[in-house]
């Protein structure tokens, strides 16, 4: 598994200029996408809906919106 790409600006066009809390997005080799982001799970884990888990490798990750809104724009339709 690679990284093939960022999805929306960098975190430095976001005005991130060190290297921590600079949430980002990735698309992945598989297909699949990788986070950077805050970690919430604990926070989270009693406000999902009653048919969502968090499973023991799997973590809630919270990005802020503008970081999404910027990705959309490169992410595939399918």
């Amino acid at each position: 598994m690679n990284v093939v790409r960022r999805l929306g600006d960098s975190p430095r066009v976001r005005g991130c200029l060190n290297e921590t809390n600079c949430p980002d997005v990735f698309e992945l080799s598989t297909g699949d996408f990788a986070v950077i982001g805050e970690a919430m799970t604990d926070r989270l884990r009693g406000l999902l809906p009653d048919d969502a888990g968090v499973g023991p490798d799997e973590h809630v990750v919270v990005i802020p919106r503008d970081v999404l809104v910027r990705a959309r724009r490169d992410i595939p339709e399918k």
